[in-house]
């Protein structure tokens, strides 16, 4: 991965949270945290 494409998509996700918390009203980084959260336990059951 570029330093480039890392760049685009640290704006494009700063872009959505952004929206999210001016128009949107979804708590995306609320349910990105709970899906994280998942994911761990998911693995760690695979562990």
């Amino acid at each position: 991965m570029t330093n480039s494409i890392t760049v685009a998509l640290v704006v494009l996700i700063a872009g959505i949270f952004l929206l999210d918390a001016t128009v949107l009203h979804m708590n995306l980084p609320l349910q990105a945290a709970r899906g994280f959260a998942q994911f761990v336990e998911w693995l760690s059951f695979w562990r």
